[in-house]
């Protein structure tokens, strides 16, 4: 069988990398926004814009969408674009925004990429390649190579070596620091320490965000530039007075707040964390719960479970400062 080509784009094509939307550099909230759906399952792309204005005026820095929380291997390469398509037009260059890139292969990741750059996207968040666990690093790092010089966009680095069976162990970081493009790491290890070995071994090459909410304070006092967060989007002012305060070093202040949301960010290292996450979504009046199959709302149990957590943390949600004070 002859294996199609790899789309990496002609040097001579005057088309392609039109403009490089570089913003740089990335630092702050970059919350990793759901898909939202109708109940059979379709895109609701106006709740989508409603819940990313509702961000937007939260203050964060970045918007990540059709990450694993947008339900990005569920929907269709059509979906994704239209999402994408619709999403610019929405945020209308407020912040970055972002998308995940979760191709099963090299050429599908290309292609998408140099899709996604067309349609106005500021950069990208890539995921390893998602056919398969792979216990080999050269294909890792081809992977994260190829796209990179498929786009002229700046791109996250996703690690999560517990969902997607790929670590990017920080010598892997720093063999792929030649690649001017990869600017920033989203770290999900679910081991802090991997932020003080990042910095030893690559310096301040990277801006290292933390993608595990739970860990958000500890990896803060450790020294990140970023969150990319999951629970929060339901809590959004709460989200983002947190950050501010890690970056004020209010610590007191920063634990005492950590305490009331750590339930709730107990729920986005769930393997059902869209489903939860979606359904906190819901109870804080920003979107519905609906998911795209094979995953299916929470029932039982389950469901009465995690909203008690919700509805917890909504009845005893804390009384925030006015914008601008401290």
């Amino acid at each position: 069988m002859v294996q199609s080509p790899i789309l990496l784009p002609p040097k001579t094509d005057p088309d392609f990398h039109l403009v490089t939307r570089m913003k740089l550099p990335w630092s702050g909230v970059f919350p990793a926004i759901t898909t939202q759906m109708h109940r059979d399952g379709s895109l609701d792309l106006d709740a989508t814009a409603a819940h990313a204005e509702v961000l937007l005026n939260s203050g964060v820095q970045g918007l990540i969408f059709l990450g694993s929380l947008g339900e990005n291997q569920s929907l269709t390469p059509d979906e994704k674009r239209r999402v994408l398509e619709a999403m610019v037009a929405a945020v209308d260059g407020h912040v970055p925004v972002l998308s995940g890139v979760a191709e099963s292969s090299v050429n599908e990741a290309v292609r998408y990429v140099r899709d996604g750059e067309r349609l106005g996207v500021d950069g990208f968040m890539v995921m390893p390649p998602m056919i398969y666990k792979s216990p080999d690093p050269r294909e890792s790092l081809y992977h994260f190579r190829t796209v990179a010089r498929a786009t002229g966009l700046p791109l996250m680095i996703y690690n999560n070596p517990i969902s997607y069976g790929h670590d990017v162990t920080p010598e892997l970081f720093a063999e792929l620091a030649s690649q001017k493009n990869f600017i920033a790491l989203k770290e999900s290890s679910g081991n802090p320490r991997r932020i003080t070995d990042v910095r030893r071994v690559c310096g301040d090459r990277y801006a290292i965000f933390t993608g595990v909410d739970d860990l958000v304070l500890e990896s803060s006092i450790l020294g990140i530039d970023g969150w990319v967060a999951g629970s929060g989007i339901a809590f959004p002012a709460e989200n983002q007075h947190f950050w501010e305060l890690t970056r004020q070093e209010k610590w007191a202040e920063a634990r005492e707040l950590y305490r009331w949301f750590t339930p709730l960010l107990h729920l986005d290292v769930h393997p059902k964390f869209v489903q939860y996450i979606k359904l906190m979504v819901q109870e804080a009046g920003l979107g519905k719960e609906w998911v795209r199959a094979p995953r299916l709302p929470l029932v039982g149990a389950e469901r009465h479970a995690v909203l008690q957590i919700i509805h917890e943390g909504l009845a005893q949600r804390p009384k925030l400062p006015k914008r601008g004070k401290s």
